[in-house]
């Protein structure tokens, strides 16, 4: 593989249009979008020509930054066990067709399976594996467990990168308790299709990766630009009298209905207490994973 240079943050607008973006405003999100994946692979130090295994690709936002760190001479397998029809307005099939007409399309394969079954099926191996902001889509721990074990003796790296359940900016406040709210209610769903079933912590993380075999190499926290949107969709969301609806419409138990309900009040107060300063995504927290033997 060749030395690692920095890819440049004012590339972020030229990779976001790879993806879906159908009007200059979703042109400006994605870039941002795209701009903190750039951090992440400049603080993981991607050098071109890797061979790259993406866990929870969804629609391509990562694949197309990692397609663009591994180069022409690299290449990225993007795995999704999500519903090919999954996704508004455009589904992860038809993003992904789209990503694949661009630039670096040639250098993504994607794969439309569980991890697991995906790392069962062939004997193929990997510089890096990634997961991207997927972990807390997860089920439940087991589901990470079971993809370290797997990972084993498949990839040189595994390189994680999860929101750190910490609140540097106190105008991420919300977010932080938005997400612990969110995931108190999907607990009671089983059938949960929520982007937060699952909320470990960066010490879960490290206590199933040593359990599975591998040893925590590099850490480091990220503050994520004011621009970042996703703490201000996800304060909203349970800001909204939606969540309450779900709240009286999934809970049975009176305590377990009123502690939701007392979460989401915990993140109204914090928002009014931001004077109408926008909600600001909580920090990241990123690693990188080396086996232990």
């Amino acid at each position: 593989m060749a030395t690692f240079t920095a890819i440049p943050l004012d590339s972020a607008e030229t990779i976001a249009r790879y993806s879906p973006t159908s009007t200059e405003q979703a042109v400006q999100v994605e870039k941002v979008q795209v701009e903190h994946r750039l951090q992440l692979i400049n603080t993981w130090r991607i050098p071109p020509g890797s061979k790259i295994l993406e866990i929870g690709c969804g629609q391509g936002t990562c694949t197309t930054v990692l397609a663009t760190a591994a180069g022409a001479d690299g290449h990225v397998d993007a795995v999704d066990p999500a519903s090919p029809d999954y996704g508004s307005p455009c589904t992860l099939a038809e993003a992904q067709a789209i990503v694949s007409k661009s630039a670096v399309g040639d250098r993504i394969t994607w794969h439309n399976a569980k991890p697991v079954d995906f790392l069962a099926a062939s004997d193929k191996k990997w510089d890096y594996a990634v997961f991207t902001h997927c972990i807390w889509y997860f089920d439940n721990r087991s589901v990470l467990d079971s993809m370290f074990r797997a990972l084993k003796g498949r990839v040189g790296t595994v390189l994680v990168a999860e929101y750190a359940l910490k609140a540097t900016e106190r105008d991420a406040e919300p977010h932080l308790l938005a997400a612990i709210a969110r995931a108190s209610l999907e607990a009671h769903n089983p059938d949960s299709e929520a982007n937060i079933r699952c909320l470990l912590s960066p010490a879960g993380i490290k206590e199933l990766a040593v359990a599975a075999g591998w040893k925590v190499g590099e850490e480091s926290n990220i503050v994520p630009a004011q621009s970042l949107l996703d703490g201000t969709w996800e304060a909203n969301e349970v800001r909204s009298k939606s969540f309450v609806a779900e709240v009286e419409k999934r809970i049975q138990s009176p305590r377990v209905k009123e502690m939701l309900i007392s979460s989401r009040e915990a993140v109204i107060a914090s928002y009014a207490a931001m004077d109408g300063r926008k909600t600001r995504t909580m920090d990241v927290w990123t690693a990188s994973l080396i086996p232990s033997e």
